[in-house]
């Protein structure tokens, strides 16, 4: 087992669930006590890992097959883990990060219909046993938050964001499934207002630290 000194807390959720707004409410609620919080994402949070993520989120590549696109967030993943994350770990930090191995699981497990253990077992190699303290899901039906993503001004719309609805549906039952078979998965009601949503969030968080 990878040994980590700090907290490990990763968020999950459909396109437009409103993670990255309750990301920064948490990690103001521990600052503000004294904790030392570094925020990441992915695909991305290094040099290496962003590259990737711009082949991935490129609304040209629209050819780009399951498998490759798995195999691409699981280098990412590997890159940003190795690089990133487990140093500050390490060093006692609190690590809140924007999607983790759980989106893999869903988007190409799921969604992509390769099949869930399969993205797990390429996932595996790539993290090891650098599993999140906790997930927080945050629960926004796929129909909300995609009204949520193309009523947002300035946001960036990417691949993903122009799948089919039915796509996004999928993502949703797949993420469902997860918080049935993991106990780190913790669910939070994304359909309230932001503060209450942090609030929720920030009470799950508190059980483990």
């Amino acid at each position: 087992m990878i040994y980590m000194r700090g907290k490990f807390i990763t968020f999950e959720g459909t396109e437009g669930s409103g993670k990255t707004s309750v990301i920064k409410e948490v990690r103001k609620h521990y600052e503000e006590l004294g904790y030392e919080v570094m925020v990441t994402r992915e695909p991305g949070g290094i040099e290496i890992s962003e590259k990737i993520r711009e082949i991935l989120l490129d609304k040209k590549n629209i050819e780009m097959d399951p498998r490759t696109e798995a195999l691409l967030f699981a280098a990412a993943r590997r890159q940003h883990l190795v690089e990133k994350i487990l140093p500050a770990l390490e060093q006692g930090k609190m690590v809140l990060c924007d999607r983790f191995v759980d989106s893999s699981l869903v988007y190409q497990g799921h969604a992509r219909k390769i099949g869930i253990d399969k993205v797990y077992n390429i996932n595996y190699f790539a993290i090891e046993e650098a599993l999140p303290d906790m997930t927080i899901f945050v629960n926004v039906r796929p129909e909300v938050g995609l009204k949520r993503v193309f009523e947002t001004p300035n946001r960036e719309i990417n691949r993903l964001d122009l799948e089919t609805l039915e796509f996004h549906k999928m993502i949703y039952k797949g993420y469902l499934e997860l918080t049935k078979k993991y106990d780190r998965i913790k669910v939070v009601n994304g359909e309230q207002e932001i503060i209450q949503v942090a609030a929720e969030t920030i009470k799950l968080i508190d059980q483990i630290l």
